[in-house]
């Protein structure tokens, strides 16, 4: 077995159709097709203006969000965060996190550690209100 694993973000499978939020939102978990042990990484797509209709927190795993083109905006806990290309944001496990695509969308990378599986996350519906 080789001590690595390529593929092209883009070819892992869209999980967003399967919850509804497809073409406003692309999703693509790679961490099971990457073969990943310690930590997880997704690619998402966010159409602009918008809002994902649910936030969510984690038991376990810290994440930070790569915006690598376009801008959005992140409500983290209490606090509204304008975020645009190149921008990180961290988000320790216990703070509740929700993103909305700027004028143009947005493409990010996001990063979590340790891997925890499946069951770490929590949703929270409607979280961000205005």
């Amino acid at each position: 077995m080789a001590g690595y694993t390529t593929l092209n973000l883009k070819e892992v499978e869209d999980q967003a159709p399967n919850f509804g939020l497809a073409p406003d939102l692309e999703a693509r978990m790679a961490r099971v097709p990457l073969e990943l042990e310690h930590f997880g990484l997704s690619y998402q797509r966010i159409a602009p203006n918008f809002r994902l209709p649910f936030a969510h927190k984690h038991k376990n795993q810290e994440e930070a969000y790569i915006v690598v083109s376009g801008s959005m905006r992140a409500k983290v806990g209490d606090d509204v965060i304008e975020l645009g290309q190149w921008d990180v944001l961290r988000v320790d496990k216990d703070t509740v996190r929700t993103f909305e695509g700027g004028p143009g969308g947005a493409e990010v990378l996001a990063v979590g550690a340790p891997n925890t599986g499946p069951g770490d996350a929590e949703t929270i519906q409607d979280w961000w209100s205005d």
